[in-house]
């Protein structure tokens, strides 16, 4: 944590001879994308215009290795709000409708927290978590009280929330945690404004109009295709429309950062940048490969400018931002329990050492269990270094799809493909893409795209090891419930706690 303001300074506060900076506090803008990716100016795509978020990059760090802890949209951003792993926190799936999921009523979430400490507090876009009594924020606009279209991608309406929650401010510090909806797909929700509601607010007939948002269309064949997404025209098409919500998001960016500067706050805020989770994109949302997990993230501390425009090698986790966040307000972490004697901890650490200094991290961990609440596909795994360990705890089943990347025009096109025996331009094919097996280890250095499993390799078994022991640490260390599986059952009033199901496996 923080080391305590310096008592001449308190002095100076009372005498009103500390710096205006001081006198005002810190705040916290956490600004986060939904279902975004690296398609931007900052993480060197020339395709696609970015320039709000290019600019910011240009005051803050940029983080090359940043993960999310769980590629699902409510368990990501209950963890991000906690600092806790999904199964620690107890939002294994998704939050709304029939799914409804909810975090354990004892958790301690970030803006408890803050209210508790007396910094005011405030919510703008999507929220998608619960219940309001772990995630209670004192100004709230979100899918809970409008809708989400109007409060996560209409940026004229953000931006006039934005300023609303500002004038609301008295002389307290400020967290204001601005979450879009763009660019989120909404083929399954919304099919009339488009794939990925790049139509909505454009202004044609029927669309409606945000006023802030010049739209900006991209032509298929200038994007750039991931090498996880089918370079086909159906791909392109997708990735085209979700360039250009990607761009009302960049744009809304800019109005929202515009309002704390009009407000004379923002050299006084720590901004933060990222996204819940992996694009909605064959390996990417609700999976533990790389294109689910990786995440954009930067952040921009006024207050350290040493690497601003600098780029970070760290492996870091969104699990990181609890901590730095109450280290940045200099609020300690609370001593609780969620269920039994076991004391919470958080595995996560500030990030605000690095923005002065590059640390030797090189390990995140990560925790998967559902999506929707059909999908039981549990998954536990751990980056070191180079490498990459994934354990598929219901590997004998087919890896689940979930039904808004299900309607999507990219997996249609690799289903029709894959139906008719036609090439799909793809790194890999549906039968591998659904049966996995339990073990999975890539060397990234030599495989980046993650093709070549070596679990199996007895060159690299007490390697496997290794990281075996090490997620299995922190498991333990985070309560999951799904340690033992899949062959044992965790009993622990038994010894050793993990006893053995004779199951085959």
């Amino acid at each position: 944590m923080r080391p305590p303001r310096p008592a001449c300074c308190t002095l100076l506060l009372v005498l009103g001879l500390c710096s205006a900076h001081r006198a005002r506090g810190r705040n916290v803008l956490l600004i986060l994308a939904d279902d975004g990716g690296f398609e931007s100016g900052m993480y060197n795509n020339s395709a696609i215009a970015t320039p709000h978020l290019d600019a910011l990059a240009r005051r803050g760090l940029i983080f090359r290795n940043a993960f999310t802890s769980v590629s699902s949209c409510s368990p990501s951003r209950a963890s991000l709000l906690t600092g806790l792993p999904q199964h620690q926190q107890g939002m294994y799936g998704l939050h709304q409708d029939v799914h409804h999921f909810n975090s354990f009523d004892k958790v301690r979430s970030l803006p408890l927290l803050l209210r508790q400490a007396g910094i005011h507090t405030g919510i703008i876009g999507k929220k998608h978590v619960g219940p309001e009594a772990v995630y209670p924020f004192d100004f709230a606009y979100t899918e809970e009280n409008g809708s989400v279209l109007q409060v996560g991608r209409n940026i004229t309406r953000m931006k006039l929330l934005v300023r609303r929650f500002l004038k609301s401010q008295d002389h307290r510090p400020f967290f204001l945690y601005v979450a879009f909806h763009d660019p989120h797909r909404c083929g399954h929700s919304q099919p009339q404004y488009g794939a990925f509601c790049e139509k909505f607010g454009n202004g044609e007939s029927g669309m409606g109009h945000i006023p802030d948002w010049t739209p900006e269309t991209y032509d298929p064949q200038d994007v750039q295709v991931p090498y996880f997404i089918p370079d086909t025209p159906a791909a392109r098409a997708d990735l085209a429309a979700q360039y250009t919500t990607i761009g009302r998001m960049d744009q809304g960016i800019g109005l929202v950062l515009q309002e704390l500067q009009g407000a004379g706050v923002l050299n006084d805020t720590l901004v933060i940048f990222t996204s819940d989770n992996g694009v909605p994109f064959p390996s990417g949302r609700t999976n533990l490969y790389w294109p689910g997990t990786a995440e954009p993230l930067l952040v921009s501390s006024p207050e350290h400018p040493r690497r601003w425009g600098q780029v970070s090698e760290a492996y870091v986790s969104l699990l990181d931002l609890t901590p730095t966040i109450l280290d940045w307000f200099s609020i300690p972490y609370p001593s609780y329990t969620i269920f039994g004697s076991k004391t919470v901890q958080l595995t996560g650490r500030s990030l605000l050492p690095v923005l002065e200094s590059e640390p030797p991290w090189t390990t995140v961990f990560g925790s998967q269990s559902l999506h929707e609440v059909t999908m039981s596909y549990p998954m536990r795994s751990v980056y070191h270094q180079n490498f990459h360990l994934v354990h598929n705890l219901n590997f004998k089943m087919p890896f689940p799809i979930d039904q808004d990347f299900y309607v999507s025009p990219t997996f249609q096109d690799l289903l029709n493909r894959t139906r008719a025996g036609q090439p799909t331009g793809w790194y890999k094919d549906l039968h591998h893409y659904y049966y996995r097996e339990r073990w999975e280890l890539y060397d990234r250095g030599q495989d980046p795209h993650e093709t070549q499993n070596l679990a199996a390799d007895p060159r690299y078994a007490q390697l496997l090891e290794v990281l075996k022991t090490q997620l299995a640490k922190w498991q333990w260390e985070t309560h999951d419930p799904w340690v033992c599986a899949p062959d044992g059952v965790l009993e622990e009033k038994l010894s050793p706690q993990c006893q053995p199901l004779h199951n085959e496996l």
